[in-house]
C-alpha cells in the first residue's frame, strides 16, 4: 500500500500517521475480544460522564481545520466527536465488527480521528490531498454521489474517487466489513495533538487487531 501526503494539507495544521494491517481475521468469535470491548466500553462511559465537548481544544482544533477549508461547523462532526456524542446517547457502541470497533474505541480514548479501509476495495494508491473538485465521493449510507469542493482536503484512490472526506466521512467503497483481510489505518490528529499520541494509538492499533484478529501490522507513515 502506497500513502502519499500533499504538505498543504500538513499546513493546515493536520496531523496524519497510517498502518496497515495484512492478512487478519475479521470474522471468527473472540471471547477475550468481547471481555476487552464491555469493559473499554463501559471505562469510557465512566470517563465521559461529566464531559463536555464544547470545552475541548482537540474538537475545537478539528473545527478550526474544516474552517480553514470552508467547511461550516454545522451537521459536519469530527468523527471522533460524533463517537463520543453517540456513547453518551446510548451508554454503549454498536457493535459492527472487530477492527471497527478497535477503531472506533481508540477514536473515543484519544479524541483523534480515526478511519480504516479495505486495502483490496482501494484502486491503487492512496494520496491525502487538496481538492480540485473533480473527484467523486459517495458517503458511507448514501445512494447519490455528494459534490466535492476544490480547496478541501480528502483521501483520495487512484480512481479519483475519495474514500474519506476531511475527518469526517467515509464511503461504502473501501468500508472494513467482516471479510476484510487487509485494512489501511488512518489516524488524523491536529494542532492540539502530538506525533507521540498519534504513534501511541497507532502502536495500539497494531497491538490490538494481532491479538484479537491476527495478522501482521506495520506503520507506513
Amino acid at each position: 500500500m502506497i500513502f502519499n501526503v500533499d504538505e498543504r494539507v500538513l499546513d493546515l495544521g493536520l496531523k496524519i500517521k497510517a498502518v496497515v494491517m495484512e492478512d487478519i481475521d475479521n470474522e471468527s468469535k473472540n471471547e477475550e475480544y468481547e471481555i476487552w470491548r464491555k469493559e473499554k466500553i463501559e471505562e469510557l462511559i465512566k470517563k465521559y460522564k461529566d464531559y463536555s465537548i464544547k470545552d475541548d481544544d482537540v474538537i475545537e482544533a478539528f473545527y478550526q481545520l474544516h474552517e480553514k477549508v470552508g467547511v461550516p461547523r454545522r451537521k459536519n462532526l469530527p468523527a471522533s466527536e460524533n463517537l463520543i456524542r453517540l456513547l453518551i446517547k446510548r451508554e454503549d457502541l454498536v457493535n459492527i465488527n472487530k477492527a471497527v470497533d478497535i477503531y472506533n474505541i481508540l477514536s473515543i480514548e484519544s479524541k483523534l480521528c480515526l478511519g480504516a479501509h479495505d486495502i483490496d476495495k482501494v484502486s491503487g494508491k492512496v494520496t491525502l490531498k487538496i481538492t480540485d473538485g473533480s473527484e467523486s465521493f459517495l458517503p458511507l449510507g448514501n445512494d447519490e454521489p455528494k459534490p466535492i469542493k476544490p480547496g478541501e482536503y480528502s483521501f483520495v484512490d487512484d480512481d479519483n474517487d475519495v474514500i474519506c472526506w476531511l475527518d469526517i466521512r467515509q464511503v461504502d467503497k473501501t468500508k472494513v466489513t467482516s471479510d476484510s483481510k487487509n485494512i489501511l489505518y488512518l489516524i488524523i490528529g491536529n494542532t492540539e495533538t502530538t506525533y507521540e499520541e498519534l504513534e501511541l494509538v497507532c502502536n495500539q492499533i497494531i497491538t490490538l487487531t494481532t491479538k484479537y484478529c491476527g495478522g501482521k501490522g506495520k506503520i507506513i507513515r
